[in-house]
């Protein structure tokens, strides 16, 4: 069977709507930086992800595309992209700072004459800016002290935020994966185990699976760090009774999709039921109201209504979406103040965490929107696990 993956040509037709969107922003040339952590906007582009060094993508309205890497990257880089023109910089080396005097290596200027960039007074995009360190910053002043340079994030939200085809199969086979994760974690989850211990098994599903890697950081918490909104699996052993929150993810062809869920190694006692099916509630709650056409700031502001309505006001942490891609929270998020409307092939994870004062739980999984509703990409979630010891 083929494998399941973005297609040469997709990344060609990106390289175009972008300059497309670039010419409409008046721009000279746009900037994309991505980072190891965070490859998105050039993997993108380019199907490259940087180890250790940072990497970055020049785009002319012309349509012509370079990418830059730093000065290690160069043949890993002219190997992986999807991009021929490669260029290496200093700007984009790694944070131990070698200067490495004995290699050649290019400037911004150098990149955009090569793409037919001409003059000194030339307008620059970049995206994104989060993403684009001091030092970029500094080569772009340094190459191009009369620039104007722009903030051009609404070229990379407008082109990833809907999803084609190919995305959507990448990101249901990372769905299937993560399943297989999921259900073995499970199986295996015990008292007597470590968080991490868990992490490994999760971790040796996904390979065998087919996963390039992680979608995210693999969650297995208990107890006090599940009322972390954020936060890492320890040493720490799980015991009879703990909450443990799951989030697992499987990334396939960058694109990393997860499903979460509470489990109990046990029974749950009366508090901990009771936080558990308000959040199951309040998921369920968010996947009805997502439609084609509806603000995102409606139902943003429901989600934190049902909160208040219900008593639970004070275990609020954030809003009920979040844009789901090549990242595993990427824009959009869904907030009270978030003014677009939702549109077919949107990817979000409906992502509800209840927060108690000594625990907290997620409910989480991937939908796509369509015009009459919205579409689960994963088998549904919404059983309650209490494991029988």
């Amino acid at each position: 069977m083929a494998r399941i993956m973005i297609p040469h040509d997709e990344y060609l037709e990106r390289i175009k709507k972008a300059a497309a969107l670039a010419a409409k922003m008046n721009l000279d040339v746009l900037v994309v930086n991505s980072t190891e952590s965070d490859y998105a906007n050039v993997r993108y582009f380019s199907g490259f992800w940087p180890l250790f060094e940072r990497a970055g993508v020049a785009i002319t309205p012309a349509g012509d595309a370079a990418i830059i890497v730093g000065p290690e990257s160069g043949k890993f880089a002219a190997d992986r992209s999807h991009i021929d023109k490669v260029f290496v910089s200093l700007d984009y080396r790694e944070s131990a700072n070698p200067s490495y005097p004995e290699i050649q290596t290019s400037t911004y200027r150098d990149v955009f004459q090569a793409l037919g960039v001409k003059g000194d007074k030339i307008r620059i995009g970049v995206c994104s800016m989060i993403d684009t360190t001091a030092v970029m910053m500094m080569g772009l002043k340094n190459s191009y002290p009369e620039a104007e340079i722009v903030d051009a994030f609404e070229i990379m939200l407008t082109l990833r935020q809907i999803k084609s085809e190919n995305e959507l199969a990448c990101i249901r086979e990372g769905l299937r994966i993560t399943k297989l994760a999921t259900e073995e974690v499970i199986r295996t989850l015990r008292p007597g185990v470590t968080e991490l211990q868990m992490v490994g098994v999760a971790q040796r599903v996904i390979y065998e699976n087919g996963a390039e890697y992680e979608g995210l950081p693999m969650y297995v918490f208990s107890e006090k760090s599940t009322s972390h909104c954020i936060s890492r699996p320890c040493y720490r052993t799980i015991e009879k009774g703990d909450i443990v929150q799951l989030n697992l993810s499987a990334k396939v062809d960058g694109y990393s999709p997860s499903i979460g869920m509470p489990v109990c190694v046990g029974k749950m006692t009366p508090e901990k039921r009771r936080i558990v099916e308000f959040g199951l509630e309040a998921h369920e709650w968010t996947e009805k109201q997502l439609k084609a056409g509806v603000r995102a700031g409606d139902i943003a502001t429901g989600f934190y209504q049902l909160f208040v309505d219900r008593g639970f006001k004070e275990n609020f942490a954030y809003g009920p979406c979040h844009g789901l891609g090549l990242i595993e929270v990427e824009a959009p998020w869904m907030e009270s103040n978030s003014d677009y409307l939702l549109q077919p092939n949107m990817t979000f994870n409906i992502d509800t965490f209840t927060m108690a004062p000594t625990f907290g739980v997620r409910w989480e999984h991937t939908v796509a929107i369509t015009p009459d509703g919205c579409e689960s990409l994963c088998d549904p979630i919404g059983k309650i696990i209490e494991l029988d010891f």
